[in-house]
């Protein structure tokens, strides 16, 4: 499956910014998608992760409250809704496809074997 995330940008803190993630060529229902993000000098963290169904969230306890991801199968898309944004939050975010079944494992960047392009966020003070 190919992945193409975009919606990043500049924005001042205390805002929102909705990102997407577009799917092609592969069975996206069948894929768990997660969204990650770098920040410079730093890993890969994980951000947020969506069942295949889209019934499931889990979030990284920094963003949990104030970020929303979706997912629209029809549409092989999935969002990241990011309200109440902080300087912290600025990193390149990618958007990631896993087929594990090993759910213990979503929030590390190993159990996605299909990434995104990145696409930057960052939030002024």
């Amino acid at each position: 499956v190919q992945l193409q995330a975009s919606g990043g940008g500049l924005v001042q803190a205390g805002g929102s910014l909705r990102l997407s993630c577009a799917a092609s060529g592969g069975a996206f229902g069948s894929y768990v998608m997660g969204w990650f993000r770098q920040a410079p000098g730093k890993e890969r963290e994980f951000v947020g992760v969506i069942s295949r169904g889209g019934g499931n969230t889990f979030y990284a306890d920094s963003v949990r409250g104030r970020f929303t991801v979706s997912r629209d199968n029809t549409k092989n898309t999935v969002s990241l809704q990011m309200n109440s944004l902080k300087p912290e939050d600025t990193a390149v975010y990618y958007c990631a496809a896993s087929n594990t079944v090993i759910i213990t494992t979503l929030t590390r960047p190993n159990a996605y074997g299909y990434w995104g392009q990145g696409t930057l966020v960052t939030v002024s003070s």
